[in-house]
């Protein structure tokens, strides 16, 4: 199935959707591994940020108390804000069990209604709204790339295990509440986004260097399938680029332009540290981790062969376009830490 909400970007002259001053920003979800990613680098550049969480982190920007299901207090923090960067969802690193699959869809799918509502009340709402989605969100592709304009959205591969199809069904889900919110005088962009690979703790790029480290970065199942990633700089640079740009509505697929097979990732980031040899990992072995790990093997068997087509079109230039220098700086900056 061709996806048939793919955004838009006009093809004239691209012109800035908000100034250059310090922008009052909105995270909700901004506590997690990419929120902080996100709220430090935009704090960094001297905007008001505002974070909406559950946990009520110190950080050393404004945090903001909700539970995420129900409007309070927090609404009137969206009033006279430029952006809002919904980025809330509980991780789907986990098993899908019936509660976790309750929990993954309703953190996104109640959180995006609940935004649509406080925004659709607001006397000065936002100018942006940019919701988190996944480039998961498209089939399992072997054959070849899939951008915004005929990108094939999942769901009906032949033979594809039932955890697959519920990442789909969530991530279309998720992208039918955020365009169906009551918003005319906001503009909307949904991040389809790749697998951001950060040196910070905890994330995708410490795990899988972690099996690198011990010996057991080789190849994962058949290693033939597209590993589709962005490095966190050209992550937060391609945000701004988007807020900056009023061209951009729709979804938005956020990745570098080179996704590659999960041997050659695998190859490429044990010789960013140093290591000859990764003992591969075959699909029962992956099965038999992922059980112990509590987790699923979807997140490294599926191929995603992602590519940025609107950004790209634009003349957006990534810094990391290539694997081989975003993994050696990554692992520069992991050994710093």
């Amino acid at each position: 199935m061709t996806d048939t909400t793919a955004g838009t970007r006009e093809t004239e002259t691209p012109h800035l959707s908000l100034s250059r001053r310090p922008l009052n920003v909105v995270i909700p979800g901004g506590t997690g591994h990419l929120g902080r990613i996100v709220a430090g680098h935009l704090h960094a550049k001297g905007n008001a940020v505002t974070v909406l969480s559950r946990s009520g982190a110190v950080a050393p920007w404004h945090v903001v108390s909700w539970n995420g299901a129900d409007l309070d207090d927090w609404a009137r923090d969206l009033e006279d804000a430029d952006v809002v960067i919904n980025l809330a969802g509980r991780s789907v690193n986990c098993r899908y069990n019936a509660g976790n699959r309750r929990e993954i869809v309703e953190s996104r799918i109640r959180t995006t209604e609940l935004l649509g509502e406080a925004l659709s009340r607001l006397s000065r709402p936002p100018r942006l709204w940019v919701n988190a989605s996944t480039a998961t969100i498209y089939r399992h592709s072997l054959d070849r790339e899939m951008d915004e304009a005929n990108g094939e959205l999942g769901g009906q591969e032949p033979n594809a295990p039932d955890s697959w199809r519920f990442s789909i069904e969530v991530a279309t889900r998720w992208e039918r509440a955020f365009f169906a919110a009551n918003t005319p005088n906001t503009r909307k962009i949904a991040l389809r986004s790749a697998m951001v690979m950060s040196a910070a703790p905890g994330g995708t790029f410490d795990i899988l260097l972690r099996l690198v480290r011990f010996g057991l970065g080789g190849a994962c199942g058949s290693g033939k399938q597209f590993v589709s990633w962005i490095h966190e700089n050209d992550f937060v640079r391609a945000l701004d680029y988007l807020v900056e740009h009023e061209e951009f509505k729709g979804p938005v697929n956020v990745a570098s332009p080179n996704p590659l097979p999960n041997e050659d990732f695998m190859r490429i980031l044990r010789k960013a540290w140093g290591a000859s040899v990764g003992l591969p990992a075959s699909k029962w072995m992956l099965e038999v981790g992922a059980f112990f790990l509590r987790t699923e093997t979807e997140l490294i068997l599926q191929s995603r062969r992602v590519v940025p087509g609107f950004l790209s079109a634009s003349g957006f230039e990534f810094r990391f376009p290539g694997w081989h220098s975003a993994a050696q700086d990554l692992v520069r900056r992991w050994r710093r830490q």
